[in-house]
């Protein structure tokens, strides 16, 4: 069992930026694809971006070139910093893990809001 829990999230003007973390309840080192993702209210869950464990990382179209995700395997937290940031970013972010096991672990969410 692996525990996420997300933070950094909040209100924010447009043009701003935002940096959110994901900490962990154990290693990470081996967890082979950690990710941010992001759902707003009737739509569903979309990839923001992804990272493995040899640190390749994956993004979102709308989000490449702002968004950095990142992993820290000695404090087992995954970050993701935000930039230039749009309305459209306006979403509650959520973690994944998927370890070696293949089972999937969610966080529960920081809201982000994003003001024009």
């Amino acid at each position: 069992q692996v525990q996420l829990v997300e933070s950094g999230g909040g209100l924010v003007q447009a043009g701003g930026s935002l940096r959110l973390s994901c900490a962990a309840s154990k290693t990470i080192f081996s967890i082979n694809v950690m990710g941010w993702y992001r759902q707003t209210p009737g739509k569903q869950r979309e990839l923001v971006a992804t990272i493995t464990s040899r640190g390749s990382t994956n993004y979102a179209d709308s989000v490449k070139g702002r968004f950095t995700i990142s992993r820290d395997n000695a404090e087992n937290t995954v970050y993701l910093q935000m930039n230039s940031l749009k309305p459209d970013d306006t979403a509650v972010y959520y973690c994944k893990a998927v370890p070696s096991t293949g089972s999937v672990y969610w966080g529960q969410g920081t809201q982000v809001t994003v003001s024009s």
